[in-house]
């Protein structure tokens, strides 16, 4: 399935969640210099150009093509009372045919962590990836020792899976991550083949 650029915004009660705009350069790199510390332990090394213009543009770009080609649905978190940057998820690996799911990645704000807005992003996201883009499973993963994010999937309807060893470079390590799902109720076990 294949989504207009244009159209792909979801409404929640206090954010909207769209794709990442050019406009969006300052406002994302402020929010990301600001809460680096926040962030680094739990992400990926940054690359040296991380915050710079250019990444951003890429980054857009890339967002773009994503969803074009349906391999991917990266938002952003904008709050509707001031229109402030709070964080991103990305629904990325999105899977067609017998497997219909998709892997749910995201980050916030230092000073937005702990407000319900990453659980009410999520529980906007699985609700359009089941009923819009019509998939069966969302995954994702964290590190054993992130309460807070543990927290936030478990929060949003996400069940513990697992264990994958070494399942992620993060902060310059290969880590060891649990493995959540939320699958979608009216497919539990039923298929369409007879």
């Amino acid at each position: 399935m294949l989504l207009q650029r244009r159209k792909v915004q979801i409404a929640t009660e206090r954010m909207t969640l769209r794709l990442p705009q050019h406009a969006d350069f300052r406002d994302w790199t402020a929010l990301r210099r600001d809460s680096a510390d926040f962030l680094v332990p739990w992400e990926p090394a940054w690359a040296t150009d991380h915050l710079t213009r250019k990444s951003f543009t890429n980054r857009v770009y890339w967002a773009s093509r994503a969803v074009s080609q349906g391999s991917a649905l990266p938002l952003f978190l904008i709050r509707r009372s001031d229109a402030q940057l709070l964080g991103a998820i990305t629904l990325d690996n999105i899977r067609r045919g017998p497997a219909q799911a998709g892997t749910l990645g995201y980050w916030i704000g230092a000073a937005f962590a702990r407000q319900g807005f990453m659980r009410e992003a999520i529980r906007a996201v699985v609700h359009y990836a089941f009923t819009e883009l019509d998939l069966s499973r969302i995954e994702a993963a964290c590190l054993p020792e992130n309460a807070a994010s543990r927290g936030v999937l478990e929060g949003a309807g996400f069940k513990y899976e697992g264990v994958a060893q070494s399942y992620l470079q993060i902060n310059g390590r290969w880590r060891n991550h649990v493995l959540y799902a939320n699958l979608r109720n009216d497919r539990r076990g039923r298929t369409d083949a007879g």
